[in-house]
């Protein structure tokens, strides 16, 4: 069988993981905080016995769309977005520490801060956790102060300060559950040059426009890697009819 079909079905293959990015981008245009995948195709040479005569396609994912997304505001007290650049802090799921820009927090049954998808919000020692209270009031520096239940309504009380982190954006990289994460993978110190605006929620910076554009274009790649397995196919078949008449 021609070695062109493998170098066309690798193509359409790697179209097919591109596809799933832009798929995924698409799937979270309104998801607070997100930040869009890249992807690119590059061409690979197949060394062998010989010289390199094939060339495979390889899908990549260069890096993440770290620019901001508009700000919305919602007036709602527990809405935060970062002001500028900078990450909140959050508790993974599997313990360590990540960084996420959604600020869509919530207060659990249990007394947890949590971020809409249900992580964990990192403050000076630890998970932040609420006791039942009057109000809840962050301030642009993260600070979180509560109006204990059955106290005087002027009783305001620091609680504790949300984690706010600004690592270098070379060292951040984004794992397969959406947060990101220094590479080296030790915590990063909390700073006060991070502020925050509340009664707001950062939007995604997925741009709605050029990621369908973008679907479109791997569409039309991944027929024409079709068209070429066609071709081979059909270059085959000649070939065995040829013997056939020899």
């Amino acid at each position: 069988m021609d070695r062109s079909l493998y170098v066309a079905m690798s193509g359409a293959k790697q179209i097919l993981l591109a596809q799933a990015s832009n798929a995924n981008n698409l799937a979270n245009a309104n998801t607070p905080g997100f930040r869009a995948d890249f992807e690119q195709l590059r061409s690979m040479p197949v060394f062998g016995n010989g010289y390199p005569s094939r060339v495979y396609a390889m899908t990549e994912r260069p890096g993440v769309d770290l620019s901001t997304g508009s700000l919305q505001t919602t007036g709602r007290d527990l809405d935060v977005a970062v002001n500028g650049e900078g990450w909140l802090a959050v508790q993974s799921a599997d313990g360590s520490e990540a960084y996420t820009r959604a600020g869509d927090l919530h207060i659990t049954p249990e007394g947890r801060l949590v971020t809409g998808g249900g992580l964990a919000v990192l403050g000076n020692a630890g998970p932040i956790a609420i006791p039942p209270a009057q109000k809840v009031e962050i301030g642009t520096d993260g600070t979180i102060s509560i109006i204990p239940q059955s106290a005087n309504a002027t009783a305001l009380a620091i609680l504790d300060r949300i984690k706010l982190v600004k690592p270098d954006k070379s060292r951040l990289e984004k794992g397969e559950d959406g947060l990101m994460r220094v590479k080296d993978g030790a915590p990063t110190a909390a700073t006060n040059e991070v502020q925050l605006v509340t009664g707001a929620l950062e939007g995604s910076n997925v741009s709605t426009v050029e990621e369908m554009v973008q679907m479109i274009e791997l569409a039309r790649e991944f027929e024409y890697q079709i068209k070429m397995m066609k071709t081979v196919e059909d270059n085959g078949n000649a070939s065995a009819e040829l013997m056939r008449i020899g």
